[in-house]
């Protein structure tokens, strides 16, 4: 395998090491070497080595010629979400938000032309997509994507969308860059972003930014229902409400917590 960036700082093998990581796609229990390797675009030798040295470190468990990742592995993405503290600060007002709507919420960040979660409080429902944390979906057809590529100046959004989707999911439309920017135009003027079904077949949402202490988004939260169940109406009339209150909530946290001096910041988390 060639490799990928000329800079002489870029460590392949690392690269490599988290290509078998993320061949592991959900809803795969085990895989074999092969598949690792084939879906890791790597040699089988390569993917071999990476694989035992994995399992070393105690991030895949290998048995009988299959290998799984383990929960260890989780510590990668929480390493990310406690160091910004978004989970520790928005916590207790997701789950009083939840309680309140009986709709499950969620946090998302920009990443490219992604969004991210990075939080999340479920409620059991049948819904089109299953969304964990570290869930990946194209920022221009989901609320959330929307709210934060809002934020963006346009020489960020350029930069933004020039970067391919690596989310791996087809939406039901994804707006073409004039309609994107009329739709960027209405969300900056009401501070709210909803999507019906554009992401995928029964899936409504409505999302709000988190602000910093600065005043700059650093995040979206919304509320996402089943079209079957929940009206756009009750969505924008009953839920939108709750939502907007409660990410003022989270970013009075987030401001209070700026203030603070870091020790003590650090302490509070």
């Amino acid at each position: 395998m060639a490799r990928r960036d000329a800079d002489p700082d870029f460590i392949e093998s690392i690269a490599r090491g988290f290509d078998v990581i993320r061949a592991f796609q959900p809803g795969t229990t085990a895989m074999s070497l092969s598949d690792v390797a084939t879906a890791a675009g790597l040699a089988r030798p390569t993917a071999r080595r990476i694989l035992r040295t994995l399992e070393a470190l105690g991030y895949v468990r290998s048995v009988e010629g299959r290998h799984t990742l383990t929960p260890r592995v989780l510590e990668l993405g929480l390493a990310y979400v406690q160091s910004v503290g978004l989970w520790d600060v928005a916590r207790p007002h997701l789950e009083r938000l939840v309680a309140q709507t009986h709709e499950s919420s969620s946090i998302a960040q920009l990443d490219g032309s992604d969004i991210v979660y990075v939080a999340r409080v479920s409620v059991p429902k049948i819904i089109a997509l299953a969304v964990h944390i570290g869930t990946r979906f194209p920022a221009p057809a989901t609320s959330l994507g929307k709210v934060l590529l809002a934020d963006l100046s346009r020489e960020e959004l350029d930069r933004a969308l020039s970067q391919p989707s690596r989310s791996g999911v087809e939406p039901r439309h994804l707006p073409g860059r004039e309609e994107l920017e009329a739709i960027l135009r209405d969300v900056r003027a009401k501070g709210w972003a909803a999507t019906d079904e554009q992401l995928a077949r029964g899936v409504r949402s409505v999302a709000v930014p988190l602000r910093n202490g600065e005043g700059r988004v650093v995040a979206a939260a919304n509320v996402t229902v089943h079209a079957a169940e929940t009206s756009m109406d009750t969505l924008l009339g009953s839920h939108l409400p709750l939502l907007l209150r409660t990410a003022a909530d989270i970013s009075a946290d987030f401001a209070a917590r700026d203030a603070l001096p870091l020790a003590t910041a650090r302490t509070v988390s």
